[in-house]
């Protein structure tokens, strides 16, 4: 029900969503447990469901005094949904102490003029506000309540995560904390303090996941974090059900035991117990990181992608000419990355159809009039104004990357590719190289980019890529340079019996047909070479088909752009 003064266009812009009765019931009794004197926060109440919850819990326990106000506290910014709360709550006999003020001004009991005491029980559901409406004055508040904390958050980081470390300030030592979370806190980057955080704070951290959505109107999967005690934990119990229906089936011994890595995403949490350990043991075991064949590296990065490449007919109307002037270039972006080869044929294919082929990259004591008339162009346009320009001297000459063996394609939907540079031109920053190192075979650079193409990888992309709104998949070098890759025997194995098969895989891969690619490596690679059973390729496919399916039905979010 929508109240007096709001709607859902005004709950989506401050991230409130109404929290499912059975959520709201199962935290509050964890977070109450047996203690009938339990003090209880919820730091961002809205309309008090976790307030009500926990009023009914310490009225089950046996308080019997109305006035609750020594028992439960509700902090929220949004005073019409406090004046309803207020009702609620009387609509039932129960009280509380309720704030009217933005939680990030609220001080911590151990600051001077706290205005709440140290609380045994944190619940809620913390407001989702996505990083670009969580600017300014609140952006920063934010961070400086985190860093009190000890929790350093980047600048990438939503509104949840500084309010669920505020709110621990308020914790004591044995307190516990049961939040709503989005499902994000496994799986981004910027919530790698928060991990790291629930490890070091706490002795024993909970983590229930639900197949399906539990909010009305929301696009985000969430799960709850139940957490308690002080000194850090080694493991946390993971519970994966299918809805807020089944939390009442939890009963102690039916969760799972998980050891989360000691750094990066805890995105393996999300797939079952048995496809995780598979994972784990056969990358482990039989693959190595793609950094032992080469580091991925940036490509270079011109300021302006419109003017340093261009098209054949500029370089031809302006006179410009190739290795004084330009030279060759794999086009910006990657949707002509389609095969498992970027040839010197497919580079004139692109010259041919007008693509930016060309890379400007004059010496820099060149004078011609060519070049001066090109400059002129460009300082029409203000490009000696931006901002990679201004820094370096001459503005006009990019510091050119020499031509890697491979490409990277890190960033996408579907997965990251792999693909042989035998055009052996120079690239921009839509895409990363890899050079080879010394000592590893030359026949790496043709196999790598078909074999890459089995489960184990493209879930170790899943698993260690950055997942984006909307679906897309982003891989920074060093994330790209832990993708699992198979080691240098079993490549060559598998690169041997799928040779002679490789144009028509190729010829699959540019028509779209790439799940048949990856069916017929899964069974050279994994099954003929390293001797997997078929019922553990299946599981494999299937944790990966598992993950890309949740990224790809994630809200629409843009990653952040490249510098260019």
């Amino acid at each position: 029900m929508i109240r007096p003064g709001d709607s859902p266009a005004l709950r989506k812009e401050r991230g409130a969503f109404f929290t499912p009765p059975e959520i709201a019931d199962y935290l509050a009794d964890w977070a109450v447990g047996g203690d009938r004197d339990a003090r209880i926060l919820d730091p961002t109440c809205g309309e008090a469901a976790f307030l009500l919850s926990a009023g009914r819990r310490l009225r089950a326990l046996g308080r019997e005094d109305a006035n609750l106000e020594e028992h439960l506290f509700g902090v929220d910014l949004h005073e019409a949904s406090l004046d309803w709360a207020s009702a609620v709550l009387k609509s039932e006999g129960l009280d509380a102490h309720l704030l009217a003020a933005d939680f990030f001004d609220v001080a911590t009991p151990d600051q001077l003029g706290a205005p709440l005491p140290a609380m045994d029980a944190v619940i809620g559901n913390p407001p989702f506000v996505r990083y670009q409406r969580h600017i300014g004055e609140a952006r920063a508040k934010s961070r400086q309540a985190a860093l009190r904390q000890h929790v350093h958050l980047s600048g990438l980081a939503s509104s949840w995560a500084a309010l669920l470390v505020h709110a621990g300030g308020f914790l004591r030592p044995e307190g516990r904390l049961a939040m709503v979370l989005p499902a994000e806190l496994l799986t981004v980057g910027y919530a790698e303090p928060i991990r790291g955080w629930l490890r070091r704070r706490f002795e024993q951290v909970h983590l229930v996941l639900f197949e399906r959505l539990q909010f009305q109107d929301a696009t985000e999967k969430v799960v709850l974090v139940l957490a308690a005690g002080s000194g850090g934990c080694d493991a946390f119990s993971l519970y994966c059900l299918h809805d807020a229906a089944d939390l009442v089936a939890i009963r102690p011994m039916t969760n799972l035991s998980v050891t989360p890595a000691d750094s990066g995403k805890w995105t393996d949490l999300l797939l079952p117990n048995r496809q995780r350990r598979l994972f784990k043991t056969v990358s482990g075991e039989r693959f190595t990181p793609l950094s032992s064949y080469g580091k991925p590296e940036l490509g270079t990065v011109t300021g302006a992608n419109n003017y340093f490449t261009m098209s054949e007919q500029t370089r031809v109307r302006y006179q410009l000419i190739q290795d004084r002037h330009v030279i060759k270039v794999c086009p910006p972006g990657t949707k002509h990355l389609q095969g498992l080869t970027f040839s010197a044929e497919r580079w004139a294919e692109l010259r041919d159809q007008g693509e930016r082929v060309w890379l400007l990259h004059p010496e820099s004591n060149d004078r011609s009039k060519a070049l001066a008339a090109y400059l002129a162009q460009g300082r029409e346009q203000a490009v000696h104004e931006a901002y990679k320009c201004t820094v370096r001297s001459p503005w006009w000459r990019p510091p050119a990357v020499s031509p890697p063996d491979l490409f990277f394609t890190y960033m996408s939907h579907r997965y990251p590719r792999l693909i042989a540079n035998t055009a052996e031109v120079t690239f921009v920053n839509s895409m990363h190289g890899v050079r080879l190192l010394p000592g590893v075979p030359r026949t790496a650079r043709s196999a790598l980019p078909l074999v890459s193409l089995n489960s184990v990888s493209l879930l170790g992309a899943e698993v260690f890529g950055r997942s984006y709104g909307g679906g897309v998949l982003k891989m920074e070098p060093r994330e790209a340079a832990v993708l699992p890759m198979p080691t240098p025997a079993d490549l060559q194995a598998a690169w041997e019996r799928l040779q002679p098969s490789s144009t028509r895989l190729d010829e699959w891969l540019a028509a779209g047909r790439w799940t048949e690619v990856v069916t017929c490596v899964d069974d050279v690679l994994l099954r003929e070479v390293m001797g997997l059973e078929p019922y553990q390729v299946s599981q494999l496919r299937a944790a990966a088909d598992a993950l890309r399916s949740r990224r790809l039905t994630r809200p629409e979010s843009a990653p952040p752009a490249n510098g260019q």
